[in-house]
C-alpha cells in the first residue's frame, strides 16, 4: 500500500520502519524535519500536505494539541487530494477523538482510530497490541499496515472513540501497578527487606506479566534513562482518563492520586525519565 505517516517519534519511526519492512510504500512527515530522516525504506516529505495522500496515513502524534494542529487547523481534510483512509495512532481525549470523527465524516475522509499498546522495542518487532474502533470495512482495509506494526489487532466496535477510551484505561492500569510497586517497595524497605529483592518475588509469582516485570525491573535497578515511555506523556494519559472519566460519569479516584503523584515527579525533575520514575515518589516520602 502507498500510506503516509505523520508523527516520527520514537515510537514513529519503529512502526513507519515496520511497514517499509513488510513492502509498503512509507512518505513521512515530522514537525521536526530530523525526526523523518534516517529510516530505512521510508521517504521523508516536505510537508503534511504530502504525506496526507495514498491509500491511507497514519498520525502517531504526541497530544491533542498537535494532531489538532496539524489535521484540523492545518486544513489538511479541506485539500484536493487526500488518502482514502485516516488511521489515527495517537493516545488522545475522547473529546477529539469524538471531534474527528465528525470531521472526517463531513469531510469523505474514512476515518479510524488504532492507537497502540507496547513501548518503542515492541514496536520495533513489529509486535504492537493494536485497539482499534471503525467500521468491520475500514477496519479489514487497514489490516494489511496494522498487521505489519502488530501481533494483534483487537476490535472495539464501529465508534472510533471506543478505541481511545480503552487505551486511556489501560493507561491507567499500567500506573496503577507502577503506583503499586513503588508503594509496596517503600513498605518492604520501610522493614530492612530491599526492594529490588521484594519485586524480584512478585514480579516472578503473582504479578509475572510484561508490565510488572519490566517497570519493576527498572525500579529494582533504579534505571529511569533512556526513557521507554515518559513520564510526562503518562501524567498526560491520568490527565485525559480523567476527563473521560468526568464526561461519562464515571467516579475514578485512583486516577487522582496518580495525578498528583506524578505532577510531584514533574516538579522534581523527572519528567523527561522513563515513567517507572514514578516510583521515586514514594520512595521520597518514606524518606528512603
Amino acid at each position: 500500500m502507498d500510506v503516509g505517516f505523520i508523527g516520527l517519534g520514537r515510537m514513529g519511526r519503529a512502526m513507519a520502519g515496520s511497514l517499509a519492512r513488510a513492502g509498503h510504500t512509507v512518505r513521512a512527515w515530522n514537525r521536526t524535519p530530523a525526526g523523518a530522516q534516517g529510516i530505512e525504506g521510508v521517504t521523508p516529505v516536505g510537508s503534511a500536505a504530502e504525506a496526507f495522500a495514498g491509500d491511507a496515513v497514519i498520525t502517531m502524534l504526541a497530544d491533542d494539541a498537535a494532531l489538532e494542529a496539524v489535521i484540523v487547523a492545518g486544513g489538511l481534510l479541506d485539500k484536493a487530494e487526500r488518502p482514502g483512509l485516516h488511521i489515527g495512532m495517537s493516545t488522545i481525549s475522547v473529546a477529539l477523538a469524538k471531534q474527528l470523527a465528525a470531521v472526517h465524516e463531513r469531510a469523505g475522509v474514512p476515518y479510524i482510530s488504532a492507537p497502540v499498546f507496547g513501548r518503542p522495542d515492541v514496536a520495533e518487532a513489529g509486535k504492537l497490541n493494536i485497539v482499534a474502533a471503525g467500521t468491520a470495512e475500514q477496519i479489514d482495509r487497514a489490516a494489511p499496515l496494522l498487521d505489519a506494526m502488530g501481533a494483534k489487532t483487537w476490535r472495539f466496535g464501529e465508534e472510533p472513540v471506543r478505541a481511545n477510551a480503552v487505551k486511556l484505561a489501560g493507561n491507567f492500569m499500567l500506573i496503577s501497578a507502577i503506583e503499586a510497586m513503588a508503594e509496596g517497595c517503600a513498605l518492604t524497605e520501610g522493614h530492612g527487606v530491599p526492594g529490588a529483592e521484594f519485586l524480584d518475588l512478585m514480579t516472578n509469582t503473582l504479578f509475572a506479566s510484561p508490565v510488572y516485570k519490566g517497570y519493576g525491573a527498572s525500579i529494582a535497578q533504579n534505571r529511569y534513562e533512556p526513557p521507554g515511555f515518559i513520564l510526562k506523556l503518562g501524567a498526560k494519559d491520568v490527565r485525559l482518563a480523567l476527563q473521560a472519566a468526568e464526561g461519562a460519569g464515571v467516579p475514578m479516584p485512583f486516577a487522582s492520586v496518580l495525578r498528583d503523584g506524578l505532577i510531584e515527579a514533574i516538579s522534581h525533575g523527572d519528567g523527561d525519565k522513563d515513567l517507572a520514575a514514578l516510583a521515586r515518589v514514594s520512595a521520597r516520602r518514606a524518606r528512603r
